[in-house]
Parts: structure tokens; sequence; C-alpha cells
């Protein structure tokens, strides 16, 4: 793994979340919060959940003492909610680009939402973390289909690599 790489795939998960804020300032409120069945119960939910992984990855690989789930304590608006998610995209994309390509060897501990702990190689969890949020963001897509918006662009990797570079 290098650089050149991390640093595509934080460009690629910002850009990705941008065009997902983009689409969720335009829905209303019923539509954010409605009950729709999947891994989360609304959109809403589903992206607390999004921004929260975002926030606690970056607690984690800066080694921030005491981190906590966003989700656990966020009862904020769609609008604060999206002010948080793009400060810690700021957050993301200065990060990736000072972090030491020697260190990617570094172990990253991890404490779960229930108390366990882990230990990882940084290598590993910066790719898990933008698979991570791929996989959410394709649940949000079909949730915002089926409380009537529809007004998508494709966001996978290849059409980033495509406009891009």
């Amino acid at each position: 793994m290098t650089k050149e790489y991390f640093t595509a795939l934080a460009k690629y998960s910002n850009w990705t979340d941008n065009i997902m804020m983009d689409w969720l300032s335009q829905l209303k409120e019923a539509q954010w919060e409605q009950q729709i069945t999947s891994s989360f119960n609304s959109i809403r939910d589903t992206v607390v959940h999004m921004v929260s992984a975002k926030k606690i990855w970056l607690d984690f690989w800066t080694n921030r003492p005491a981190p906590a789930y966003l989700s656990t304590y966020f009862s904020g608006s769609k609008d604060e909610l999206l002010e948080i998610w793009k400060n810690a995209s700021c957050d993301l994309e200065n990060f990736v680009n000072e972090y030491p390509e020697e260190s990617y060897d570094q172990m990253i501990a991890v404490t779960y939402p229930d108390g366990r702990q882990a230990e990882m190689e940084f290598w590993k969890t910066l790719p898990h973390f933008v698979n991570h949020a791929t996989y959410h963001r394709g649940q949000v897509v079909t949730m915002l289909r089926q409380a009537g918006f529809a007004e998508f662009k494709n966001t996978d990797l290849f059409t980033y690599f495509i406009l891009n570079t």
C-alpha cells in the first residue's frame, strides 16, 4: 500500500460523501425520519451511523483518549449532522495526507461500542473504513428511493477515477 493509494481512497470517500450530503440536504424532514427497514430504521439513523464511524476511526487513528461513538449521543438536526460530516471529511483528508507511510504497519487500537477491544494494522483499517462507508451509502441510496428521492448520479470508485485523474 502506498500513500498515493490511501490518499486516493480518502479523496474518493470524501467525494462520495459530498455527493450524498447534497442529496440529503434536499430531503424533507419526513423523508429523513421515515421508517424504512434496513440495517438502521431510517435514513437519519443510517447517516448518523456513517458519520459516527468516520469520526471514531479518526479518533482511533489519532489515538484520541476516550473516543466516543457519535451515534450514542447525537440528537441534533440533519443540518448539524451534515456539518459534523463535512468537518470529519476535512479531518480525514488532512490525517491521511499527514500520516507517514512508514507507519502503515502500526497497530491501531479499536474499542467496539460494547467495550470489547481489538488491534489491527493501519493499512488494513483504512480500506475497511472506505468499504464500510460504501456499504452504507448503498443502503442509503435504496432508502432514498423508497422515500421518493430519485436525483442520483454514479458514485462508484471507477467513476471517481475517471472523473478525477
